[in-house]
């Protein structure tokens, strides 16, 4: 594991506390509270080194960016008998754009694969509006 330099604390920090999946730019936004000159170029040297010692995940949804989380995202209300400790989903915002983990699974998805073929894992992302964006969106009670 390499050393806990200022730059890495302040990403990992960040990421920590988001409470959802977040891109490079919020990342670097975020840990500039902690280390105001921070660069873009570091918060990528640091995402690639906090997910080689597997401190945070890459999310990745089809047709999006890359976005990154802190690896303990799931909360301990979360379902205990999934695959592994780590193991959740997403919710993807249509309107803010913004990631969020899903605490819980379904389970495993034997059911649904073709006779004869095993799984060897899945994903699953939801797609709506968020707390946030679901009151903008609705039309105006008169």
């Amino acid at each position: 594991m390499e050393r806990m330099t200022r730059q890495k604390r302040a990403v990992l920090h960040a990421l920590a506390h988001s409470g959802r999946s977040l891109h490079p730019a919020e990342i670097q936004s975020l840990a500039q509270e902690e280390v105001p000159t921070l660069n873009l170029s570091t918060v990528y040297r640091q995402l690639k080194a906090l997910v080689g010692e597997q401190r945070i995940h890459k999310v990745e949804l089809p047709g999006q960016p890359a976005r990154f989380e802190a690896a303990d995202v799931r909360s301990p209300s979360a379902r205990a008998d999934t695959h592994n400790d780590t193991h959740h989903h997403h919710f993807h915002c249509v309107l803010c754009e913004q990631v969020f983990p899903i605490q819980g699974c379904p389970g495993h998805m034997e059911r649904f694969a073709p006779k004869g073929f095993q799984v060897e894992s899945h994903d699953l992302t939801l797609h709506g509006r968020c707390a946030n964006c679901a009151p903008r969106s609705q039309p105006a009670a008169r």
